[in-house]
C-alpha cells in the first residue's frame, strides 16, 4: 500500500488548460483508455458554471472531480459528472474529501443543490453518497446508460439513483461534522429481504403492499461484483427484484435516506416517508 499523510493532500480548483490535460490524463489511467472529456469542454464548463477540483500529493495529480451546471426545468442544480482516483489511493478517504470540498465550492458558486447518479447496487458508492454524505435516492431510473459492456457494467442493465444533495441543509452539514442516524432492522420493516443459499436464486419475503411503515429497509448484496461474477442469473435478480422495491417506494412517497452495512452478506437502504 502507498504510504500517504492525509495533512499532504492539497485538493484545490483546476483551471488552466495545461492541468485540465492531466485531468484528462488521470482519466484515461483510471478508466483504462476511455476518451475523458475534453479539456475544450471543461474550460467552456469552468466559465459557465462548472467546476473541476484536482487532489494534489505534491505535484503528482492523483484524483479529480468534474461537474457541470444542470437545469430541470425548475431547479438549477451543479451536476456532479465524474470522479476518479488512481488505484493506489483509494484507501485514504480521498472521494470523500473530495465531495466536501466540491460542496465548499459550489457553496461560493451559489448552489443550493447538486445532482449525480450511481449504480444502486454498488454499496461502496451508496454508503458514500447517502450515509456520509447525507444525499437523498431521489429517483431511480431503469437501464439509464443503455447496455454497457465495461467490466463492472456488462450483462446487467444500467439502472441508476438520481442523488440529491442539497449542500446548505442542516443534514448535510451534521453528516460532515460526522454526525449519523441509528437504524435498527426489524423484519417487519423490510420491504425487500433475500435469503441466499450457495449462491441459488434468491427467494424474496413477501413485500408489503401498503407501505404503512414511516421506515422501510431494502436488502442489497454487500459485495454485488462477487455475485455477478460467480452467478449472472443471481446479479441479474437481484437488479430487478431490487429495482421493483426502490422504484415501487419511491412512486408512493418515499426517499432513499441512508444507508445501514452489516456484517454480514447484506447491507440494506433505509427507505423514509417524506
Amino acid at each position: 500500500m502507498t504510504n500517504l499523510r492525509m495533512d499532504e493532500l492539497i485538493i484545490r480548483r483546476v483551471e488552466h488548460p495545461d492541468e485540465l490535460r492531466k485531468v484528462g490524463n488521470l482519466e484515461r489511467t483510471i478508466w483504462k483508455g476511455e476518451d475523458p472529456v475534453p479539456v475544450e469542454m471543461m474550460v467552456a464548463t469552468i466559465r459557465n458554471g462548472g467546476l473541476v477540483l484536482g487532489a494534489f500529493l505534491e505535484d503528482k495529480l492523483i484524483g479529480f472531480q468534474y461537474s457541470f451546471p444542470g437545469f430541470d426545468g425548475k431547479q438549477s442544480y451543479l451536476c456532479s459528472h465524474s470522479l476518479g482516483i488512481l488505484k493506489e489511493y483509494r484507501s485514504y478517504g480521498i472521494g470523500q474529501k473530495l465531495k466536501w470540498a466540491q460542496r465548499q465550492e459550489a457553496k461560493k458558486l451559489g448552489y443550493e443543490l447538486l445532482a449525480w447518479t450511481y449504480d444502486p447496487l454498488e454499496t461502496a458508492n451508496a454508503n458514500l453518497n447517502l450515509r456520509k454524505l447525507g444525499g437523498i435516492g431521489a429517483a431511480y431510473k431503469e437501464n439509464y446508460y443503455g447496455e454497457l459492456n465495461d467490466i463492472l457494467n456488462a450483462g446487467i442493465p444500467s439502472d441508476r439513483f438520481v442523488v440529491h444533495w442539497w449542500i446548505q441543509s442542516d443534514r448535510v452539514q451534521k453528516r460532515e461534522e460526522k454526525e449519523y442516524a441509528e437504524w435498527s432492522v426489524k423484519e417487519d420493516n423490510i420491504l425487500l429481504n433475500y435469503v441466499l443459499n450457495n449462491q441459488e436464486l434468491p427467494t424474496p419475503a413477501p413485500m408489503n403492499s401498503t407501505l404503512m411503515h414511516d421506515v422501510l429497509f431494502v436488502a442489497v448484496p454487500a459485495r454485488y461484483q462477487e455475485v455477478k461474477a460467480k452467478n449472472q442469473d443471481l446479479a441479474l435478480q437481484w437488479r430487478l427484484k431490487t429495482r421493483e422495491a426502490l422504484s415501487k417506494a419511491l412512486d408512493c412517497g418515499y426517499e432513499v435516506t441512508d444507508f445501514v452495512k452489516t456484517n454480514g452478506d447484506i447491507h440494506y437502504y433505509v427507505v423514509t416517508k417524506k
